[in-house]
């Protein structure tokens, strides 16, 4: 990477003298590698000499020149692509494993679809005709993968019924003899060694059976290579060409053709595949192969890495029926009991974990129209698989993003997804930053009004979540002499001890349930929490609680779609309440608070009846000292909302005698902060919370008239508490400038009884106005006017 341009073109016209030597030896292709590897490893575009690039390219379709030497330069040609002065062409070219190296090339050369088409036609051509000895179509398959990805529509309805043919005969009538090894004689050569022999299974059976991908070989034949790459891009190319096909020119006089496609695949199995139209044929073959891949995968695999292999062919097979079922839906009826049946061979098999996804994709495609109960399929696939393997993180990714992309089926058609979410959130606890988008966009269809509550809980707890499944998984690696169960009388030492201990184990189990539990209280955790603490340190605990306060923001802008007054009292309550019971993570703790004080705001503007109904829990809480200092977030908000939502013009039932209590609780409060203790040091307390109680002390005697002489008297007050020496060697200068400015502000509106009255608490009719939200949010505006007429300054004169 750190090669400068003068280097790079000096070591270019060094290779450039070795390709044009007399014969090209190891130092030749040791220089392509080199050169390869520089001009790769930057993402930044290298600049080659235009002659040397059109030498590359000269070197690539010369034939006196290695295989080795023509891969390297067709690689360093990609590398360098676009090339502005291009001069390949694939017109003449004949060798099938040249032309694909040139097509490769072509096809970095930007996304044209002139160009893609031009490849893509001569694609077919290759295939179309027959080719020479020696040469195979095996090449241009991976080219043909790239086009179709690149622009699907360059191709024409004839030329796809063309491949359709080919992949239908290269996908079921393949060699099951193992092909000839290219030997090259000697004195041990014989030719009776050299004789084919058949194909195995995986469990070193003969293979008595068409050949697929999972028959195993010594050698392989031209056919049986054009066997698997069929089968690599089958899936893709029913996504685009199995259906009805593209809307191309020339296609429009075969519509005809595709009317009748599914009476024709009904019959087919009574009626000669070669009848059927290139895509029937095709699906009819995909099918059948799929079938034997499905069956080749309970046989017993003599190497790890053929049983691999095996599941990874399983899932591709079921996937691809599946969408031949889409494309056609006589296939379903065969398929739902085929698959019923591999589902309960390989549910109890971890392994198999992930071919039980889309095992369950295809049943919730198509298990209406088979008029089949898959409930059992889906209660399996989220009540063991979370709950077993969420530590795999390839599966959790799979698994969240299966739940995504069928969330709103899941919603319409089962109730198990969203009893499960007590299990999905385990993928989320364990692998938080990298599934954490995709949860942004699952949790909407898990909330509802009987979910709201349990997942605001599961939400705060998840860190907690985490240190559990930890605790989990290690007590799992246990030997088993270490699981027997804990002495009841004897205090666990560890979390471990606790994990299998009488007094603990309900707690665990109960934050680690697999499906919804609204009935049990989870106040039951908070002996877990505080043994639990001493993984609060561990980086897979401190990264899930990073994602917290991004959730919960979620949460509660969802819930206020679909939430009505009870359920917002009940969070209100709950938000109040758990505040005290958070997992001890201190930054997690100071982001909660802060995400709770915000919402609390938009709970109260959604339902403001809820200061009056919940006076009891909000007197209580803002009557505590010491959530000033430890939840001065949630604090302040409650304080707030306490000044702007106690009021008869938001709710009837609001009394003098309840704003009297408020106002009593609030000014001891304030007092409390702000007595002058000689003997003692003075706590520092946020200015916005001292701020926030004034603002609200005032607003409150707005209301009730005869408190203004006692929220005059403790304001004025104020000046004496921020030129005190005790007070200014706590605060800085500009955060007592700012509390004297907002109590001499405060002070002077109270002077106008009627204009405080209408600030504080204006007619229906202004209250949504810009006006009012300014006052609302900070006083500045009016509080300002009115100090400017009770105070005018030095010189000025009342016209």
């Amino acid at each position: 990477r750190e090669i400068q341009e003068e280097e790079l073109r000096r070591f270019a016209a060094r290779v450039a003298a070795l390709l044009q030597g007399p014969e090209l030896g190891p130092e030749a292709v040791d220089c392509l590698q080199r050169l390869h590897l520089t001009v790769a490893a930057t993402k930044y575009p290298r600049k080659l000499d235009g002659k040397f690039v059109e030498l590359l390219q000269t070197v690539l379709c010369s034939s006196k020149y290695t295989e080795q030497v023509q891969v390297l330069c067709a690689a360093i040609l990609r590398e360098m692509s676009p090339c502005n002065d291009l001069i390949l062409s694939c017109d003449e070219i004949q060798d099938t494993k040249l032309l694909s190296l040139v097509l490769s090339v072509l096809l970095v050369q930007g996304n044209k679809k002139a160009e893609v088409s031009a490849v893509g036609q001569r694609i077919v051509k290759g295939l179309e005709r027959r080719l020479p000895e020696g040469q195979s179509a095996r090449y241009l398959l991976p080219v043909l993968s790239k086009v179709i990805s690149l622009s699907p529509e360059s191709l024409t309805e004839e030329q796809t019924n063309v491949v359709s043919k080919k992949m239908a005969d290269w996908l079921r009538y393949a060699s099951i003899q193992q092909g000839i090894p290219q030997s090259s004689g000697g004195f041990f050569s014989n030719p009776r060694t050299r004789q084919p022999g058949p194909v195995t299974e995986v469990d070193g059976a003969i293979a008595t059976d068409f050949f697929t991908v999972l028959s195993l070989g010594q050698y392989y034949t031209q056919d049986q290579w054009l066997n698997v790459q069929a089968f690599s891009v089958l899936r893709n190319w029913l996504l685009c060409y199995g259906g009805q096909g593209l809307k191309t020119p020339e296609s429009d006089d075969k519509s005809g053709m595709d009317m009748d496609r599914s009476v024709i695949s009904a019959v087919s199995t009574s009626t000669s595949s070669r009848l059927l139209p290139p895509k029937d044929r095709l699906r009819e073959k995909a099918f059948e192969y799929c079938q034997r891949l499905i069956e080749q995968s309970n046989r017993r695999p003599l190497k790890k890495d053929d049983g691999d292999l095996q599941k990874a062919c399983l899932i591709e097979a079921v996937t691809i029926m599946d969408i031949i079922c889409k494309q056609d839906s006589s296939y379903v009826y065969r398929t739902v009991s085929f698959l019923k049946i591999l589902h309960g061979r390989i549910s109890g098999d971890a392994t198999y974990a992930r071919a039980l996804l889309p095992i369950a994709q295809f049943f919730l495609n198509h298990s209406k129209m088979a008029a089949v109960d898959s409930d059992a399929i889906y209660k399996h696939l989220f009540t063991d698989i979370p709950a077993q393997l969420f530590h795999n993180p390839s599966l959790a990714f799979e698994f969240v993003q299966f739940c995504k992309d069928n969330s709103q089926l899941f919603t319409e058609t089962s109730s198990i997804f969203r009893q499960s979410f007590p299990n999905l959130f385990k993928f989320l606890a364990w692998n938080s930053p990298p599934l954490i988008s995709e949860f942004v966009d699952l949790l909407p269809f898990l909330l509802d009004a009987g979910t709201a509550i349990e997942i605001f809980h599961l939400l705060l707890d998840l860190p907690c979540l985490t240190a559990a499944l930890d605790i989990q998984l290690r007590s799992t690696a246990l030997p088993t002499s270490e699981k027997a169960a804990s002495d009841p009388a004897v205090k666990p030492a560890t979390c471990l001890e606790a994990f299998r201990h009488p007094l603990y184990k309900s707690m665990f189990q109960y934050l680690l349930r697999t499906k919804s539990a609204p009935e049990d209280p989870p106040e039951r955790l908070i002996p877990l929490r505080q043994l639990l603490g001493s993984l609060a340190s561990s980086p897979r605990v401190v990264q899930c609680a990073e994602t917290v306060p991004v959730l919960l923001e979620l949460f509660f802008r969802v819930v206020a779609e679909f939430a009505d007054g009870p359920l917002i009292n009940q969070l209100v309550v709950l938000l109040l309440q758990r505040s005290d019971e958070l997992y001890e993570i201190p930054a997690f703790k100071d982001n909660v608070y802060r995400v709770l004080g915000s919402q609390l705001v938009m709970l109260c503007k959604l339902h403001p009846a809820l200061v009056v109904e919940l006076s009891t829990e909000i007197l209580e809480f803002s009557g505590t000292v010491s959530n000033i200092q430890n939840k001065e977030a949630i604090f302040t908000h409650v304080v707030w909302a306490i000044g702007e939502y106690m009021s008869v013009s938001y709710d009837k039932r609001c009394t003098v005698e309840q704003i009297n209590r408020f106002f009593e609780t609030l000014e001891a409060m304030l007092f409390e902060i702000t007595q002058l203790r000689p003997l003692a040091s003075t706590p520092s307390y946020a200015p916005r919370a001292i701020s926030v109680l004034m603002a609200t002390l005032t607003k409150l005697a707005a209301r009730s008239q005869d408190l203004i002489p006692r929220v005059s008297m403790f304001l004025s007050k104020m000046r004496t508490f921020v030129q005190s020496p005790a007070v200014t060697a706590v605060y800085c200068e500009e955060d007592l400038e700012e509390i004297l400015i907002r109590a001499t502000e405060l002070m002077n509106l109270l002077k106008m009884p009627s204009v405080a009255q209408f600030v504080f608490t204006p007619p229906v009719e202004v209250a949504s106005t810009r006006f009012q939200r300014e006052v609302n949010d900070s006083l500045p505006f009016a509080l300002r006017i009115v100090t400017r007429l009770l105070e005018p300054a030095p010189g000025f004169m009342p016209g």
